[in-house]
Order: C-alpha cells, then sequence, then structure tokens
C-alpha cells in the first residue's frame, strides 16, 4: 500500500473526483473531506508545470471549510465536503482576484453570488485557476502564468478562456469547476479536455461578482464529468438575483424530448492539424445522433456563421472595450499583448455609435431568425472543428483562436443556452466533443436528448483512459443495479428496513419524466401506485437506491401484485429498474398525482 506524505493511502483516492463518487466514499466512511483535500493540494503540486492554477490549493486556505464543514449535517446538505475550482474572474472571498491581469488585482470584499450558494451547499472552494486574460480567448494560452496544457497531450492546447478549470477537473484536482461564458469559454475547453460544460440560459446565474467581459453576454458555467453532475449544480445556483441587473428568473423545466435535432448540412467544418480525425469523430457522432429515436434535420447554418461574426468582427466588439478601456489606458504594458490588440480593436476610433445600433439591429434580425427554426428543437454541432498544438498558436494567435469559435460564437449572441458533452475521442488521447443549442429557457429539452447521447456512449466516461499515471480506483458497481422508490420503501417509511435488508444503498433523489400518474392504493398501509400514461403525466418525486444483484431477484419476487418491477423514465432521459403498478389499479384508488410525490402526499410524521 502506497501512502502520500499525510498518511492517506493512494489506493482508495479515485484519479478523478466526481461529485456522487465522493458522496459515497464519505457516506461509506472510506475517506474525510480532509484526506481529499490534502490529495488534491498535492496533486497541484505534482502538475505545477501544467499552469492550472493561479492561486494553487493549499490546505491553510482550505482550513476553514473543513472546519465548518465538522458542524454541518452531510445529509442535509447536497455538495458537502465537495471540492471546486474557481475561475480567477470570479470573485472568492480570501483569494485575489486577478482575471489573469497581476496588475487588475484586487482582494473581493465577499465571495461572488454563484460561489456563495455553492459553499452554502456544502462545497469547498479550493483554488482560483488560470484563465485566458480578461477572458478574452478561446485557446488558453494568453496568460502571464502561462499556457494551461491540455489534460491529456501537454502539447496540445487546454482551450480558453477557462483554461485552469476543465484542466482541473480533468487532472483529479476538483470534482466541479466554475468558468464563464461569452464566446464560448465554458464550453471550447470542455471539448477539448473530454468534460461536459454546461451553459445555462443568459441571466438563469447571477453574474454578481464576476468581472464583465461582455457584460450583455457574460454568463457563468460549469464543468464536470457528467451531465447529471452539472444539472445538480445548476439547481443549486439557478436563481433569479435583485442585486445583479443582468439576471433573469429562467425555472428548470422538466425534462422533454425535441421534435427533431438540426444538424448543420456543410461538408467543411474541420480545420487544424487534427482535420481528418475530426471529421471522422464527428461522422460516428452523428451515427449516434440518429439511434437516438429524434428526427435529424441537415440544415443551412449560415444564420449561426453570420451572427457570430459580430462577436469580434464588427461593432459589438466595442462592448469589451468599454468594460476594459479605462484599465488599459491608465496600466499601459499590463495587459497581454494580444489581449490588447483584440480589445482595442473595439477601441472608440474604430466604430461609430451608429454602427454600433448597426449591428444591434442585425442580431435582433439574426434572433428572430433563430427563434422560428429552433421553435421546440435542438441544434447539434461540433463543439469545436478541431485542435491545435501550443506552438502553432505561438505563430498565429489571432486566426487560431477564430477557428476555435466558429461554432460557439453565436451561442450567446442569440440567447441560447448549450451543453458541450463529450463524444467518441477523435484518436487516440485526443477527445473530441458535441454541442446541443436551444433558445433561451428550453434547458430541458437539451437535459433530454444530451442525457440518452451520453447513455450511448461505448463505455462509461469514469473508465476511459485516465490522463494521470495511476491506476483507476473507482468503487467496483458491476454487481449492482440501481433501483427506484417512490413509497413506502424511501429513507424514513416502514419499508426502508427492506432495503437495508437486501444490502441497499441509497444513491439520490430525482424525478420522473412528465409521463406518470401517482395513486394511492387501497391496502393496509396504504402503497403508492405509479402508472405511465399517454396523457395527462407529471413528474413525479422518488429515491434512486442501489441494490446488490445478488438480493435483487428475491427482492422483485416479494413484491405483491398489483405492483412490480419495470422501467422508470427519469427526467433526464435516462431509464432505471423501479416499482411500477399494473393500469386496472387505478380504478377506485386515489389519484394523488397533483403532490408530485408520496412524501407530500403521505408526509411522515
Amino acid at each position: 500500500m502506497q501512502l502520500n506524505k499525510y498518511g492517506v493511502s493512494n489506493d482508495v483516492i479515485p484519479e478523478r473526483l466526481t461529485i456522487s463518487g465522493l458522496q459515497q466514499l464519505y457516506k461509506d466512511q472510506a475517506l474525510t473531506p480532509r484526506e481529499i483535500m490534502e490529495t488534491i493540494t498535492l496533486r497541484a503540486e505534482e502538475d505545477r508545470d501544467m499552469n492550472i492554477w493561479i492561486v494553487p490549493p493549499s490546505m491553510e486556505r482550505i482550513a476553514p471549510y473543513l472546519e465548518r464543514l465538522e458542524t454541518m449535517d452531510k445529509e442535509e446538505y447536497p455538495l458537502w465536503g465537495i471540492p471546486f475550482a474557481v475561475k480567477d474572474n470570479i470573485d472568492v472571498n480570501g483569494y485575489p482576484t486577478t482575471a489573469a491581469c497581476p496588475d487588475f488585482a484586487y482582494p473581493p470584499s465577499e465571495h461572488a453570488a454563484v460561489v456563495q450558494k455553492l459553499i452554502d451547499a456544502g462545497a469547498v472552494p479550493v483554488g482560483k485557476t488560470n484563465l485566458d486574460q480578461f477572458a478574452t480567448g478561446l485557446v488558453g494560452t494568453r496568460s502571464p502564468y502561462g499556457d494551461t496544457h491540455n489534460a491529456y497531450r501537454p502539447e496540445l492546447i487546454s482551450g480558453g478562456s477557462s483554461s485552469g478549470s476543465p484542466v482541473a477537473v480533468a487532472r483529479g484536482q476538483a470534482a466541479f469547476a466554475l468558468g464563464t461564458d461569452t464566446a464560448g469559454s465554458g464550453r471550447v475547453p470542455a471539448a477539448l479536455n473530454r468534460l461536459v460544460g454546461w451553459k445555462p440560459s443568459l441571466g438563469a446565474w447571477s453574474l454578481r461578482g464576476v468581472v464583465p467581459a461582455s457584460a450583455s453576454l457574460d454568463c457563468v458555467t460549469v464543468f464536470t464529468h457528467r451531465l447529471q453532475e452539472a444539472l445538480l449544480i445548476d439547481e443549486v445556483v439557478r436563481s433569479a438575483d435583485e442585486k445583479d441587473h443582468w439576471s433573469r428568473s429562467i425555472p428548470m423545466q422538466s425534462s422533454a424530448a425535441p421534435l427533431k435535432l438540426l444538424i448543420p448540412d456543410q461538408k467543411d467544418l474541420f480545420y487544424g492539424p487534427f482535420e481528418k480525425e475530426y471529421k471522422e469523430a464527428w461522422g460516428q457522432a452523428k451515427n449516434r445522433l440518429a439511434a437516438l429515436g429524434i428526427p435529424v434535420e441537415p440544415i443551412n447554418t449560415d444564420l449561426f456563421m453570420e451572427a457570430a461574426k459580430l462577436l469580434y468582427d464588427d461593432a459589438l466588439v466595442a462592448e469589451r472595450w468599454a468594460g476594459l478601456g479605462p484599465f488599459i489606458e491608465a496600466h499601459p504594458g499590463s495587459t497581454f499583448p494580444v489581449t490588447e490588440k483584440v480589445l482595442r480593436s473595439g477601441a472608440g476610433d474604430a466604430y461609430s455609435a451608429s454602427s454600433v445600433f448597426q449591428a444591434m439591429h442585425r442580431l435582433q434580425s439574426y434572433k428572430r431568425q433563430a427563434a422560428v427554426l429552433l421553435e421546440n428543437s435542438v441544434l447539434v454541432m461540433p463543439t469545436c472543428g478541431g485542435t491545435w498544438r501550443r506552438e502553432d498558436v505561438a505563430r498565429n494567435p489571432i486566426a487560431a483562436n477564430r477557428d476555435m469559435g466558429r461554432y460557439t460564437n453565436h451561442c450567446n449572441l442569440l440567447d441560447l443556452c448549450a451543453a458541450a458533452v463529450p463524444a467518441d475521442d477523435a484518436a487516440d488521447l485526443l477527445p473530441f466533443g458535441i454541442t446541443f443549442f436551444a433558445l433561451s429557457g428550453q434547458e430541458h429539452l437539451i437535459v433530454n436528448t444530451a442525457a440518452k447521447y451520453e447513455s450511448q456512449t461505448e463505455e462509461p466516461i469514469e473508465h476511459l483512459r485516465s490522463p494521470l499515471t495511476k491506476e483507476e480506483s473507482l468503487p467496483d458497481n458491476s454487481g449492482t443495479t440501481q433501483v427506484a422508490v417512490c413509497g413506502l420503501h424511501m429513507r424514513g417509511y416502514p419499508l426502508e428496513v427492506q432495503m437495508q435488508s437486501a444490502g441497499a444503498k441509497f444513491i439520490k433523489e430525482a424525478r420522473t419524466a412528465p409521463k406518470y400518474q401517482l395513486v394511492k392504493l387501497n391496502t393496509s398501509p396504504a402503497k403508492p401506485g405509479l402508472i405511465k400514461v399517454n396523457e395527462g403525466g407529471a413528474s413525479i418525486q422518488l429515491e434512486v437506491w442501489e441494490i446488490p444483484l445478488e438480493a435483487f431477484g428475491e427482492f422483485t419476487a416479494s413484491i405483491p401484485a398489483p405492483l412490480g418491477i419495470g422501467k422508470i423514465e427519469l427526467e433526464d432521459g435516462t431509464e432505471v429498474p423501479g416499482f411500477i403498478c399494473e393500469v386496472y389499479a387505478a380504478e377506485g384508488a386515489e389519484n394523488i398525482t397533483e403532490a408530485g410525490g408520496w412524501r407530500k402526499a403521505v408526509p411522515l410524521p
């Protein structure tokens, strides 16, 4: 058994830190948050030359959060003990905010609104990550703190501007990480480092405490290994913020399938030294999309390409100069050269007030066209059409960066939400990803399709080759199955003891797809009956447990009619075994669907 310098066995610490994996380890008392944080600091130190961090993890800064965890009931806090990284243009009290410009640095007096919500949920910020200076760039090489290396192949770019955040997650130094997205900074580096990049609708997450790039287009994002974990973060932080004038109330709706998937019909989508590999990977991705059971329609995407040009090649780039120009003028020589060149392209003598309004009017026309085209539909594109070696970007920084934004720049301009998800690698250790887009407030369409696509990957993301050198040591779940329960077997109810006797472990709370009716059966004691219906259904609250396969058969055989075990569709589009009820039992039973779940209909005393 190999021990690290803190005396913790490396054999029990997963190389990838996921929210669900850590929660299970904490529940099993296999590891403590302190041991995880100590391991993170060691990994960050080992990867120092990768330029992931501006302020790296240190036990001294993390200690107050660990002390706070000791006063908190882990069952009541959904992110208890979960380590996360923060892009260094987002305020974390106790850390300087630099935006990757030392002369710009300031000590924030409070946490950014999203950081505060995560801490309130029990999460632990472990450090501030590197970025393309002032969040201006999509390559991860525009920082005085050094180029951030790709998590898998150090000669390749990490993607930007949120460069350090995804690499920290991919390298096992955080379970999730915050980024920001104006032109694709929450999606490009996700694709290049085999992660999910979740970009909510503009205004759905507060921007209070975030250094603006283009304030009207900025968005806080999150990087995770799995879509479901990104949705957990979304659930924690999504809310209107009366102190943020960009904030909007955009509730998350229940998952639903779109009418169709739209894909580009262009053939010349790809670029760079890995053009051939990316083209082949996109072909495989299209085959998977065709197997989702949703109509796929090729479309001309010139609309999105034209809208994308407005961000850097037209007057709207002036918004970046409006926010940062005064600092640059007052601090000559402080800004990274290529960053200053980009920002000065929007300076006052470059565009007139009239040209800004002309660009705004063109954009409004594009928005209207996009709204018609995407109504109840999801657009799917390669997240990136290629990638670059870091030396390639050094030779041609502007053109290389522009290419990385081909399929991302339009998103926030057109007020779309998006999720970048991993697809099959383009080559050995060359990640490739695709992005699902929908209109503002229609994240539920993305959730449905992205979850289905994610479930079709050839092997679980956790089991893909690690970017690290140690052998994978995730818990072995090969001898278990999940089971969904919606009534007396839930925690606190009389039949929970049957779950425990079968060796089952609680995994998470969840909801069904909005396709179910819940009835109260005329039994003693009263039991719930979950029935899938063609119309008039709702999303019903339930719990997902994990049960050993060797006990599952006996457990299933003990279930009395009209109940049984079947497949239940969850709101994210996935299916798990669970308690279902035969339709005939609904006759004469009380319909309690409106309550939304057994806990509200029949609360515990």
